[in-house]
Formats: C-alpha cells, sequence, structure tokens
C-alpha cells in the first residue's frame, strides 16, 4: 500500500529541518520501514537518498545504493517502465507497476513498484516505494503455467474423446496411441474382459512385447478379478520388482501367463474399464523407470478409460448390428429369390412340360406359351442379375445407369407381366452414393407399381444433361391423390429422404384414374464437378 500524502509532507519537512546536532524524530522511522524507499533526482534519475531495506534488498551498503542510477539495478526487460514513471508523475499522476530488478550479484527478483513526484531538499523529486514480490509473482507464474496445462490436458482429452467416439469399429491401437499423448509410458496393454480370461486386444512397447500377441490372461477366480480391477479403480505400483504386496501378486499372475508384460518395466498402472458398473477390459501402461505414474496420472487414465470402454462397447454394438443386418440382407435376398426368381422359374417349368403337346394341339396358342417362356426366362435372369449386383454392391457403382434401370426394367416385366420402356438420353457418370440411390428409388418405385398401380405399362427416361441427372418413371395405373395418402404408407416419405440424402429433388404428380409419374432430379455441386 502506498504511504499516504501526509507520509510526504512529513517526510519533506523531516528533510527541512534537519540540523546537525539533533537527528528529527521521522528519519527513525524512515530507516526502519521494511519495504524499500529510494529518493530520485527527477532531473537525473539518481538516487539521493535510500533507507536500508532498500539497500540491502538489492544487495549493497546503503552509502553504495546512493549515487546509483536506476537501469543499474533494474533488469533490461522493465526498463520502459522508467518512462511510463516518468509520463505518469509528469502528467501528475502516481505509478504502479511490478518490475523486475537486479541484485547487485546479478540475481534477479520482482519488485512492486509504487511512485509519486515529491520536493525533498527544495528539489524535485520521485519517492518509490518498493515491495519484494518475488513469491507472490512466482506462485502467481506457478498458478498460470498449472492453469495452462490443465487447460492443454482438457483440450487433449476433449479431442481424443472425440476422436475415440467417431471410430464405431474398434481400433484397440488407436486406443493406446491416445492414451499415449497424455501419459507418457514405455509399455502399454489394452485388454477386453471375456468370463475371467483378459485377451490382449492391442499393445505398445518393444518389439519382443508386439511379437508376443497374441496372448491371454486366465485369471482363476473371481476373488483374482476383484483384485485385480481394484474396485473398478486404478492402481498404481511404484515398483514391480518391490516387496510390495500389490507387486509381488502381479509378479505372481504375470510370470506364468504373460511374463514379457514385466520385462523392462519398473512402474505400473491398472486402469479398469467399466460401462455402468460393468466391467469389459483394463488398461495397462507401464515406464521402464520406478514411480512414473501420479495420482493425476491416475485420474486422467481414469477418465481415458471410461471413453475407451464406451469405444468397447459401441464397436461390439455396431458389429452386432452389422451382422444383424447382414443376416436381415440374407433374408431379404432369400425372399426375394424365392418370391420372385423361384416363382418365375416354377411358372417357366410348367409352360416348358406342356408347350410340345400344346404345340402340337393349337400352335397358335404354343407360340404365345413360348413368348410367355421367354419373357418368364428373361425376368427371372434379370432378377439374378439383380441379387447378384446386391451380393456385389460394386456392380451397382461400376455400371452404367441405363444399364442397371433396364435390368430393373426386365425384372419387373418378368415378375408383373407389365412391360417397362427405358429411354436413356445422353451419357455420364454419377457420384457412387448419387447412383446407388437411384437405383434404390427406381427399385422402390418398380415395388409400388407392383403393389398399388395396378398399370398396364410403364416407362422410364433418363436424361443427362451437363452436371445434371433428371430420372422420370411414369406408369398408367389408377392413380391416387398425393394429399390422401393413407396412414402406414411410408414408402414415398421415405423414399424423397433417401433423395434428399444425396442433394436429390424428388417430385410426385398423380390423380385418380391417371397414373403416377415420379420425377427425380440431381444437380452436381461445385466440389462434385472439380472432381
Amino acid at each position: 500500500m502506498l504511504p499516504s500524502p501526509g507520509f510526504y509532507a512529513l517526510f519533506s519537512s523531516l528533510r527541512h529541518s534537519q540540523t546537525e546536532d539533533k537527528e528529527p524524530p521521522y528519519q527513525r522511522i524512515f530507516e526502519a520501514i521494511s519495504e524499500g524507499l529510494i529518493v530520485h533526482d527527477a532531473a537525473t534519475w539518481l538516487v539521493v537518498e535510500a533507507n536500508p531495506a532498500a539497500a540491502a534488498m538489492h544487495g549493497y551498503a546503503r552509502e553504495e545504493f546512493i549515487g546509483l542510477h536506476p537501469t543499474t539495478f533494474t533488469h533490461p526487460g522493465s526498463h520502459h517502465l522508467l518512462v511510463e514513471y516518468i509520463q505518469a508523475v509528469q502528467a501528475g499522476g502516481r505509478f504502479e507497476a511490478v518490475a523486475v530488478h537486479v541484485r547487485r550479484d546479478g540475481s534477479p527478483f520482482s519488485v512492486e513498484v509504487r511512485g509519486t513526484a515529491f520536493t525533498y531538499q527544495h528539489r524535485p523529486c520521485l519517492l518509490s516505494v518498493i515491495r519484494d514480490v518475488s513469491e507472490r509473482v512466482r506462485a502467481e507464474q506457478q498458478l498460470q503455467q498449472q492453469v495452462a496445462a490443465q487447460m492443454r490436458e482438457q483440450a487433449t482429452l476433449l479431442t481424443i474423446s472425440q476422436t475415440l467416439a467417431s471410430a464405431l469399429e474398434l481400433q484397440p491401437g488407436l486406443i493406446l496411441d491416445q492414451i499415449g499423448v497424455i501419459i507418457e509410458y514405455t509399455h502399454a496393454a489394452l485388454f477386453a474382459l471375456e468370463g475371467l480370461t483378459l485377451v490382449a486386444l492391442a499393445v505398445r512397447g518393444p518389439q519382443r512385447l508386439e511379437e508376443a500377441m497374441p496372448f491371454r490372461i486366465q485369471l482363476d477366480e473371481p476373488a483374482t478379478l476383484a483384485a485385480l480391477l481394484n474396485g473398478h479403480r486404478p492402481q498404481r505400483i511404484a515398483n514391480v520388482w518391490s516387496a510390495d504386496p500389490a507387486a509381488h501378486f502381479l509378479r505372481s499372475l504375470l510370470n506364468r501367463q504373460a511374463a514379457v508384460l514385466l520385462e523392462g518395466v519398473r512402474a505400473w498402472m491398472w486402469v479398469p474399464l467399466a460401462v455402468a458398473g460393468r466391467v469389459v477390459g483394463a488398461v495397462v501402461v507401464a515406464h521402464a523407470e520406478p514411480d512414473s505414474f501420479t495420482a493425476h496420472h491416475a485420474d486422467l487414465a481414469l477418465t481415458m478409460a471410461n471413453q475407451a470402454a464406451i469405444t468397447l462397447v459401441n464397436a461390439q454394438l455396431y458389429e452386432q448390428a452389422q451382422t444383424l443386418a447382414t443376416l436381415q440382407e440374407r433374408q431379404r435376398l432369400a425372399q426375394n429369390l424365392h418370391d420372385a426368381v423361384n416363382q418365375s422359374l416354377f411358372s417357366a417349368g410348367l409352360i416348358a412340360e406342356v408347350l410340345p403337346r400344346l404345340w402340337e394341339q393349337n400352335p397358335a396358342e404354343g407360340r404365345r406359351s413360348l413368348e410367355d417362356l421367354r419373357r418368364l426366362t428373361r425376368g427371372a435372369l434379370a432378377e439374378m442379375r439383380g441379387l447378384l449386383a446386391e451380393l456385389r454392391p460394386q456392380v451397382l457403382i461400376d455400371s452404367e445407369l441405363g444399364d442397371l434401370l433396364r435390368q430393373l426394367g426386365n425384372a419387373f416385366t418378368g415378375r408383373t407381366n407389365i412391360p417397362v420402356a427405358v429411354t436413356v438420353v445422353g451419357a455420364g457418370a454419377l457420384p457412387a452414393d448419387v447412383q446407388v440411390a437411384f437405383y434404390r428409388l427406381c427399385q422402390e418405385a418398380f415395388n409400388n407399381i407392383a403393389k398399388h398401380a395396378r398399370a398396364s405399362q410403364v416407362a422410364i427416361q433418363l436424361e443427362y444433361d451437363a452436371g445434371a441427372v433428371e430420372l422420370h418413371i411414369r406408369d398408367d395405373g389408377r392413380g391416387f391423390d398425393p394429399e390422401q395418402i393413407p396412414s402406414g404408407h411410408y414408402g414415398l416419405s421415405m423414399m424423397r429422404e433417401r433423395a434428399e440424402a444425396v442433394g436429390a429433388r424428388l417430385i410426385v404428380t398423380s390423380r385418380p384414374a391417371h397414373g403416377t409419374e415420379i420425377a427425380i432430379h440431381w444437380t452436381a455441386t461445385g466440389e462434385q464437378k472439380a472432381l
């Protein structure tokens, strides 16, 4: 706190009233104050007076300190503050700043400087009050460093969380790599828990550890697992070769089944992976130097482990979903094979069986049956090609869209005996997702026509035009009122969603007794045109 103006007045009076035979009473106060007091000549900035505290603070005797210029005991990095000091007092104000001063031996220290102008021995001077605040500044710097470190950790954790959360398929090595970003280790392993067995999914460390993959750690009983997982809390071992009971337990467990994990290791940390109280695995991080992991590392590791556990469970759910989707797709293909191809071939077989006798009795009817046989076999062949395309999705991408639409039309005609005319105007290539979407939309349109339209013919027109594609599907069926679609009929809304997903626009035009037309329009974006 700055001395009051009264103090400056008293100090000035002290200097004016001082005599040779009597020491003024305020002289002893000046010399006894623990804060440094320095009087500078306003013109030369030289020290004309200082109390013992100011001299001692800078490592000088009082007689040595008087006469020095402030640049002698001010660090070069704080010289600019001298200019600000002058400007402040010339403007009639007071100066306050934290600066770095230098002791006589060259060691720097932080000071809080407060100054003002006053008159000393009938001449303008500056009075500076100096307080050593090195400890406070050091504490503030440490706090700032800790805050900065915590902010870096939080930012890193957020990035890691986003990275792990975006990985639907399990990438065990990625989890260990992300842990390594925030916790330094020389050895690491990720385990999944299967019953009482820890199955190593990934390791990081020396080549010998990498070569040991895959390996398992079989636990004798649930009590062993409970001891290992430490109540779902991280367990730190300062030195795995010490006499500590936890170290002895670890050695007895690993020496029998995974001794390679202990090679070159001193510090050790188990971190359980748990979701909703259920342990799904564990992470091990180890270091060649003993006592390398702190309680803070354990907290960080547990935060990472919680995210890794969610990633592990998500990957398992994703795998199950893929398996279910594969099973459903197989069931769908099997159903299509039964409903379309099997029926077509069965009908074709019946016609082929009676055709010789029918031809002998009625050649005209035989020719019509022969045409039916041709239509059925052609439709069955188209259906089979379509099913093969479903089994090999790359076919949908590599083939011309016009050819795929003709194939769908032939299959539809084979099933329904409704003729389909396909017209293709122009040529072009579409992005893979757009081509597949057009194929699926046409497929769904055919399904809707077969179920609801009662049409006698269908026309498809595909037009390419400089970065744009338009597909029209028309039938002459009974039509409907688009505003009066019965509840539970989601076909059109699903078609719109599929079109919008690839940036296409779908328009349905229909009236009762006047058929239906579906128009799908897609235009390439600037980026797509550049590809």
